[in-house]
């Protein structure tokens, strides 16, 4: 991730160019007026603001704006001849950084102000640099309000609600509060500001559901390419028949995970790689591993991230990740991850670099996001992803024992109305050894399809007759899942 910039060493330094890429323009600028006008700067250098729509506006003294130097050649053109330094706040000058012409006077502007002193300052919610200004330039990334500031906002806001309401309170209880607080993490000013408002003015009141929408808009606010799906309802674990061992595992670090461990030393859990036959819950287990830690659920497709040009999966990989840290605590699901980290045959070093981006993450991630990777073929994973210290345990989802299958035939029972006692469900697990939960759950649907046509309840013998019928994976694919079991039973745990 980005290191976080000090401003003021920014526009102390020699770097002509500096990039604030944000949404929030307002809040930079009262950065860089509070640099100038504070007096932090030695040489004090007057500080200048340029739109298309109002053209250039000395700000740190009263002046009206210049109209003349509308057109960004114009002002660009304006900037170069004036003798004296300063320091020029460009907003969303990005759409003019196709023209060669505005990328020649922009170096020439920076070759001459690493002379002078004086500093450009594009502020946009986005930039990207041609290659010719990129050595000239520098990132600032801006500071987003700490906790006592989002206190602040919110109370700031159910404030003004209590004044346009004839002064009445806005309710909450100290724990919606500070989960309201605490989830607008990340954010910056305004838009901790926006969202508090969404969540008071309403009904005056701040609740769990309040924290929801929260959560479903900070979502939306962060995820502008879509790279991430988020789900807040998360399967609770008692909807996952079996996995004894990985539901104790969790169990006994979700208080390590929310920061809340009784015992000293003991750091955050940093996730799981799920290794197994597919059909048999992995996907679900990832889910309801969210629902064990009461967190939200982020999942990321590889597939989403790849892009025909050089450098832009990796850029991609980096803001999916750092989402995931904005919306902590939560858990990230990475599914197939061998379809992503794989090099295959990529012949152009991308996956290698997408991979080279992960470990990275995984080493210096801060606390809040549990990993967990879904994986069907351990083979095409990197050595140095799987081995200890990347991933806390490698668990292995093997096929369903038969207590397992009869947990799983009645879950899917009780979900489609059957009533209790309608099929022998111990007589139908003990005749599908070898079915994953998927193929079970089909097994039922079946069955249920073979009732219906037949206009009868479903009974044993609709479930017997189905089973007959299908051929398992572990049959269809028998060597392949036995290769596969037999490489799992020395080298990872059992998820049962």
């Amino acid at each position: 991730m980005p290191d976080r910039r000090d401003l003021a060493l920014l526009l102390r330094s020699r770097i002509p160019l500096i990039l604030v890429e944000t949404r929030d323009e307002r809040a930079a600028l009262r950065q860089l007026s509070d640099y100038v006008i504070g007096g932090r700067a030695a040489d004090h250098m007057p500080l200048f603001r340029w739109t298309v729509t109002d053209g250039l506006q000395r700000v740190d003294i009263d002046l009206a704006p210049q109209a003349i130097n509308a057109e960004p050649a114009d002002v660009l053109g304006h900037i170069r001849a004036v003798s004296k330094p300063g320091i020029y706040a460009l907003l969303d000058f990005h759409p003019y950084l196709k023209d060669p012409v505005h990328v020649r006077q922009l170096k020439d502007i920076c070759l001459d102000f690493m002379e002078s002193g004086g500093k450009l300052v594009m502020i946009s919610p986005s930039l990207k640099l041609p290659p010719e200004l990129k050595h000239l330039s520098a990132s600032f990334e801006m500071a987003v309000p700490d906790v006592a500031r989002r206190e602040e906002i919110v109370r700031e806001v159910a404030t003004q609600w209590r004044s346009g309401n004839s002064g009445e309170r806005v309710k909450t209880d100290p724990h919606a509060f500070d989960l309201l607080v605490q989830n607008l993490a990340g954010l910056g000013d305004v838009d901790v500001r926006r969202l508090a408002h969404n969540a008071i003015a309403d009904d005056g009141v701040i609740c769990q559901e309040d924290i929801r929408g929260v959560m479903q808009a900070k979502y939306r606010l962060l995820n502008r390419e879509g790279m991430l799906s988020y789900e807040y309802e998360t399967a609770h674990f008692g909807d996952v028949a079996g996995m004894r061992a990985l539901k104790q595992w969790l169990s006994q670090r979700r208080s390590a995970f929310l920061g809340k461990a009784k015992r000293a030393g003991l750091d955050a859990p940093r996730g799981v790689v799920l290794l197994g036959v597919q059909g048999c819950g992995k996907s679900l287990a990832a889910k309801a591993t969210a629902g064990a830690f009461g967190t939200p659920l982020l999942r990321l497709e590889f597939g989403a991230l790849f892009n025909k040009w050089q450098g832009e999966t990796e850029r991609n990989l980096r803001e999916a990740l750092s989402i995931a840290e904005t919306m902590a605590p939560v858990v990230l699901w990475i599914d197939e991850l061998e379809k992503g980290l794989s090099p295959g045959e990529d012949n152009t070093g991308t996956s290698q670099r997408v991979l080279g981006e992960f470990l990275t993450w995984m080493a210096e991630r801060p606390p809040g996001v549990f990993v967990v990777a879904t994986a069907n073929d351990i083979d095409r994973l990197p050595p140095e992803l799987v081995r200890k210290g990347r991933f806390d345990e490698i668990f292995f989802v093997d096929l369903p024992s038969e207590d397992v299958r009869r947990e799983i035939i009645g879950i899917h029972l009780k979900r489609r109305d059957v009533p209790p006692g309608a099929v022998d469900v111990s007589a139908v697990a003990a005749g599908t050894d070898g079915f994953s939960g998927a193929e079970l759950e089909q097994l039922i649907v079946g069955s249920l399809f073979a009732a219906d046509a037949a206009n009868t309840p479903v009974e044993t013998t609709h479930l017997v007759e189905e089973a007959a019928r299908t051929r398992p994976l572990s049959v269809v694919m028998a060597e392949r899942i036995a290769g596969l079991r037999q490489w799992a039973a020395s080298r990872t745990v059992p998820a049962d």
